[in-house]
């Protein structure tokens, strides 16, 4: 009699006759599996190594399905983090640190997510960014009318990643720009 797995268990019924993979059986599942996972969303390739890791305990054999990928063209980090900081710009306005932050989790290695801000910020200056979500903030909430409202502006900006000195330049401007509109 053949036992049956429960629907919606992801335990595995230990079953006498089942034999262990070959490895080449082993790197076709691993192969599938990266492919699967990278048609989810797109991943760095220390993110997809750390998916792989999960389900097959083989480093030798992640490494070559990962080494697969990349001579097929399907991991690239350096394309990847220049993709991801394009999108996260072109979304909301962000400041350069919270995004090297952001390049940071997703394990993409300093030098290469250096170069994509570089890319990302020569398209589109910091100032511009922080011109745009100050706007933003000022459509949602109304110009600073005191000092508590141009701190909240300011933690909101630091918050977003823009530089403190670029910050405090804008703030200042856009708080002396409602005191002037009062008068």
């Amino acid at each position: 009699m053949l036992a049956m797995r429960q629907r919606g268990s992801k335990k595995q019924v230990n079953n006498p006759e089942a034999r262990p993979l070959t490895p080449e059986q082993l790197r076709a599942r691993t192969f599938q599996r990266a492919v699967k996972l990278l048609a989810a969303k797109p991943r760095s390739v220390a993110e997809l190594r750390e998916r792989l890791a999960e389900r097959c305990s083989n480093k030798v054999i992640v490494g070559t399905v990962i080494a697969r990928l990349r001579e097929y063209g399907y991991l690239d980090d350096e394309r990847y983090a220049l993709g991801y900081a394009l999108l996260k710009v072109k979304q909301q306005p962000i400041g350069r640190r919270r995004l090297q932050q952001a390049l940071a989790l997703k394990k993409i290695d300093r030098s290469v997510a250096t170069e994509a801000l570089d890319q990302v910020y020569a398209e589109t200056s910091e100032e511009e960014l922080i011109d745009r979500a100050i706007e933003k903030r000022i459509r949602l909430r109304g110009r600073p009318k005191n000092r508590a409202e141009a701190k909240s502006l300011f933690d909101h900006l630091l918050r977003q990643g823009f530089p403190l000195e670029l910050v405090s330049e804008k703030v200042r401007a856009a708080s002396r720009a409602d005191l002037e509109d009062v008068e």
